[in-house]
């Protein structure tokens, strides 16, 4: 593409016509040193174009090669790089850089008019289809962005100096030209406007995509497949759009897959999410929201690790004042078939949602708690998912099934099931409870709260899970902190005990994804206001050191739990404390695991086996579902669990063995 260009030779221009081709001003038309024009037939040139090397060959599905070079086509207003191939242009490619390597076959239309954006500044209405939150998008866009553009509100500056600093972004990329960014492949499409892509896009048999950005890279490239249509979007490195998808004013964020028909408008999508045979309307997905089935409708909510059954859906409208209402599912939660919810409601994190739900219930301050439906009512079960072994295996999961392979990725994920911010919900969950049963009286059957009842024994069963939950957490924390530091006195422990900040101590977050304190996020936007942080560059960094400090500010906040726990100072510790709390940790995980061992268990108790070994008898059922599922020794997760337990175990044994020589 930087080659030097120059005129056309009058044989040149003579050659060019016999192959039937023409331009109104063949001055106009400027080609490199090595141009060939043998491998251009039948095009039509109008504006001023630029034309690279022919040189190559180049290579299509089922190993079939042809020469690059332009056939068939009208170009207007186009720079054209080295060993393109175009052919079988039904109308025209007008005001684009196509870049080298770049196939353009059987496209209808493939065109840019002056001042596009490609949906850059473009405003999603998510969470209230009626407005107010509305996320202006630009190609680098984040979960934390979107999560304070969407949801900070009540802060009107900050909103008005992101959107500032995102309508700058947006003017600089403002142009009358597009570009096809190299080794690009646009084959059996129809109309295209007004769209550019990064290098290593493919879009095959498109229906039409006008006013977009397709930011594709050599890491992570994009695919947009068969029947999609889509207008006013922009997609990210790693992506998959195919199978007949809508998208109308969406956000793609890294590493999703949107497929099946699946339907989405006013919608932002981040890392890792799923889409497929459902619908979504005016959403805030955080990372890794995935629903898999036809008649699924998540509509004006806020999700994040969210797996939505078949048939769930929600309300956000009493047909009185319009679609205005929202709803929040936070972060690990799921929904059961058939499961509906109306709005305005929220539900806690790790959350298992079953059957139908019309009180508009908040159950965000009692999380890993089961949500159901009985006689009409909604009822909950606190802390009842802390023993499942499904919620064990979906935090493990998720990293493995990051699809990002970009270098630079723009959500800032964490992936730890125990942490300040649901921790903190635990203990205030154990306030809760116990402050429902000292109002209401112990002989109460059932508590209500927040719209939803709670069983007299679910209520202390909950308080016994949390416990252990905030027990386990924090013997983590220890062991985490003590790992391989060496101390030869008391003094010396207590020195590697001490944090290096204050930052940490009160109320967590979870923005998206992402953990942090309270305190540093508040700072974080008094500087925006302030002007301070003046650039999405420099925001963007400022979310990475939080994110990056994560383990220090978890210590800080660990710590005003363990010395709550134990009436001391961390600076007045002793071996003696850590050794006791050392202790309970291994309790507390050895309860728990044996937990999670006998919920595993029971996927292959013989009633799970039916259907299995369909023409023997009980011997042969046993065998054939073993054969398909495997033996539960075997079994890889429960395998996983084991080596974790082993491996926590000789570090805990490794601490309390340095420390009793403290004793």
């Amino acid at each position: 593409m930087s080659q030097i260009h120059c005129d056309l030779t009058e044989l040149q221009i003579d050659q060019l016509i016999v192959a039937g081709c023409q331009c109104p001003d063949w001055g106009r038309i400027k080609v490199t040193q090595n141009f060939k024009p043998d491998r251009i037939k039948n095009t039509s040139f109008s504006g001023d174009v630029k034309i690279g090397n022919f040189d190559g060959p180049v290579s299509f599905y089922g190993g079939v090669t042809k020469p690059s070079g332009i056939t068939n086509a009208t170009i207007h207003n186009c720079i054209i790089g080295d060993n393109v191939y175009i052919d079988q242009i039904g109308s025209y490619i007008a005001n684009y850089i196509i870049e080298d390597d770049v196939v353009i076959e059987n496209v209808d239309l493939l065109a840019v008019q002056p001042g596009t954006t490609f949906a850059n500044g473009i405003e999603l209405l998510v969470l209230n289809e009626a407005g107010g939150r509305e996320i202006p998008m630009y190609d680098r866009l984040s979960a934390q962005t979107a999560y304070l553009l969407a949801l900070y509100r009540h802060r009107p500056e900050l909103i008005e100096k992101i959107k500032s600093m995102i309508g700058d972004y947006t003017k600089s990329v403002t142009s009358s030209m597009g570009t096809i960014g190299k080794e690009t492949r646009i084959i059996n499409c129809r109309v295209i406007k007004n769209v550019r892509t990064g290098p290593n896009t493919t879009i095959e048999g498109v229906n039409k995509l006008e006013n977009g950005s397709v930011n594709s890279t050599p890491e992570g490239a994009v695919y947009i497949g068969p029947g999609v249509s889509a207008e006013d979007f922009i997609i990210c490195s790693g992506s998959k759009i195919s199978d007949g998808t809508l998208l109308s004013h969406c956000f793609i964020g890294q590493g999703c897959e949107l497929s099946k028909q699946y339907s989405a408008e006013n919608s932002a999508f981040f890392a890792n999410c799923g889409g497929f045979h459902g619908e979504a309307c005016s959403i805030f997905a955080g990372p890794y929201t995935v629903t898999h089935h036809k008649s699924t409708l998540l509509i004006a909510g806020l999700f994040s690790f969210l797996n939505a059954g078949s048939g769930s859906n929600q309300s956000n409208h009493m047909y009185k004042l319009g679609p205005v209402h929202q709803g929040v599912v936070e972060r690990g939660s799921k929904t059961t078939s058939d499961s509906y919810i109306l709005w305005p409601a929220k539900v806690g994190p790790f959350t298992v949602v079953m059957g139908r739900h019309y009180r508009r219930s908040d159950t965000s301050g009692l999380p890993f708690s089961y949500l159901i439906e009985h006689e009409d009512e909604s009822v909950l079960i606190p802390g009842v998912n802390l023993r499942s072994v499904g919620t064990v295996r979906d935090a493990r999961k998720w990293p493995k099934r990051d699809k990002r392979k970009d270098p630079v990725k723009f959500d800032r994920i964490n992936f730890k099931l125990l942490s300040p911010f649901t921790v903190q919900k635990m203990i205030n969950g154990i306030r809760i409870l116990e402050s429902l049963k000292e109002t209401s009286g112990e002989m109460s059957d059932y508590y209500t709260y927040h719209s939803v009842k709670i069983k007299n024994t679910s209520l202390d069963n909950g308080i016994k899970l949390y416990n252990l939950g905030i027990t386990k957490f924090i013997g983590n924390c220890l062991l985490k902190r003590l790992e391989g530091k060496n101390f030869e006195n008391p003094d010396q422990l207590r020195q590697q005990l001490k944090s290096n900040t204050e930052i940490g101590k009160g109320k967590w977050l979870d923005l998206a994804g992402m953990f942090a304190p309270q305190q540093v996020i508040n700072d974080l936007l008094d500087d925006v206001e302030s002007g301070k942080i003046s650039t999405l560059e420099r925001l963007d960094n400022e979310f990475d050191k939080i994110h990056d400090s994560y383990s220090e500010y978890e210590w800080v906040w660990a710590t005003r739990v363990i010395e709550e726990r134990i009436n001391k100072k961390i600076e007045q510790m002793t071996a003696e404390d850590i050794i006791e709390l050392t202790c309970e940790w291994g309790k507390a995980v050895i309860k728990l695991d044996n937990i999670l061992y006998s919920d595993a268990r029971k996927e292959f108790l013989p009633s799970a086996q039916i259907g299995f070994g369909i023409d023997g008898e009980q011997d042969i059922r046993q065998q054939d579902f073993e054969a398909v599922r495997g033996s539960f020794e075997e079994n890889s997760f429960v395998s996983e669990i084991q080596k974790h337990i082993e491996a926590k175990t000789k570090l805990a044994d490794d601490l309390l063995e340095r420390l009793k020589k403290l004793c």
